[in-house]
């Protein structure tokens, strides 16, 4: 069969975009954005602060009317993952949330899409003993895609955070032949947290904020009275804690996954306590400084670290992209 030759301006939709980590690691690939899809307002605000008014919204993906869609090449998509995610009640198929897979195959139908690729949480592997991820593969095989998918952790790609997400790359069928392989990219050397950890706001935790006493009784519950040595934290810089419900967690040279609630993470600069920022977050997920730097201060922090904890990690989804376009090309030739 012979191979449909790319075009070098690809035309992508960000679908449940967030504040468009995905969009990001497209673009770091040369591909071009000409709309995105969110019904979050707050996550709009802080999208519109980093690229601008000039896109579309088509706002809840559910009712888009794809008539009114451009012409457009790939889908990226975070489709939502509270209904499969461990933290949430994992009702999956039976949550209405979890259809949202249905709104974004009908698109890719609609549009004839060439490629697409979809971001959700690891606790979809399992779900429903796997039944759950083998119609979504099921469906996209139906569809008419070529599906790969794998688990990948976040901090093999270039940013010291944890977070370990599955991944759908999909490729039309009638554009490649039968023995197309996709391979997932490599991992790369870690890279040092202290990069990271650099905000210099007044963020400083010690004994003149009225949490910190939360903290100290933190230390003193069941689970971990007599565990910890505070003065002994302190000397160890970069040092980060994570005091999610009752026990505490310590990590060195990396974070734990940023979500949604999760905004009790400590780390130990020059000997003193310093909170995770809303801008250090946007860095965790592999946004570059200088647009982090545009909402920094301008977005609530509260705002910011919830929609970091939402986001994809831009430097995971370049690496996938360029290892798509990579082995398209191979194939090509």
């Amino acid at each position: 069969m012979k191979m449909v030759k790319r075009d070098k301006k690809l035309k992508f939709i960000d679908f449940c975009s967030g504040i468009g980590a995905g969009r990001l690691g497209l673009e770091n690939n040369g591909l071009t954005c000409i709309g995105f899809s969110e019904i979050d307002k707050q996550a709009e605000n802080t999208y519109r602060k980093f690229f601008g008014d000039e896109e579309t919204n088509y706002g809840d993906l559910m009712k888009i009317d794809t008539k009114k869609l451009p012409d457009f090449d790939m889908m990226i998509a975070g489709f939502p993952c509270q209904s499969f995610s461990v933290i949430g009640q994992r009702k999956g198929m039976q949550d209405k949330r979890g259809q949202i897979i249905y709104g974004l195959i009908k698109i890719m139908l609609d549009k004839n899409l060439k490629y697409f690729i979809l971001e959700n949480v690891k606790g979809l592997t399992n779900h429903d003993g796997g039944n759950t991820l083998k119609i979504i593969l099921k469906e996209l095989d139906d569809a008419g895609y070529k599906v790969f998918h794998r688990v990948l952790n976040s901090i093999d790609y270039g940013v010291p955070q944890m977070r370990e997400r599955i991944y759908f790359i999909g490729v039309r069928k009638d554009l490649v032949p039968e023995n197309f392989v996709f391979l997932f990219p490599e991992r790369l050397p870690r890279v040092d947290v202290k990069n990271y950890l650099i905000d210099n706001k007044e963020l400083e935790f010690n004994e003149k904020k009225e949490s910190y006493e939360t903290f100290l009784r933190y230390l003193k519950n069941k689970y971990n009275h007599g565990r910890y040595d505070l003065d002994g934290f302190l000397r160890k810089n970069y040092l980060v804690l994570d005091t999610r419900q009752s026990d505490l967690r310590l990590y060195e040279n990396k974070v734990p996954t940023l979500r949604v609630g999760r905004h009790g993470i400590l780390y130990v600069r020059n000997g003193k306590f310093r909170k995770l920022s809303g801008y250090e977050s946007l860095l965790l997920q592999g946004f570059p400084k200088d647009l982090a730097k545009k909402v920094d201060g301008v977005i609530e922090e509260i705002h910011l670290l919830k929609q970091a904890g939402n986001a994809m990690t831009v430097n995971t989804i370049e690496a996938i992209t360029r290892e798509l376009f990579n082995t398209l090309e191979k194939y090509e030739k």
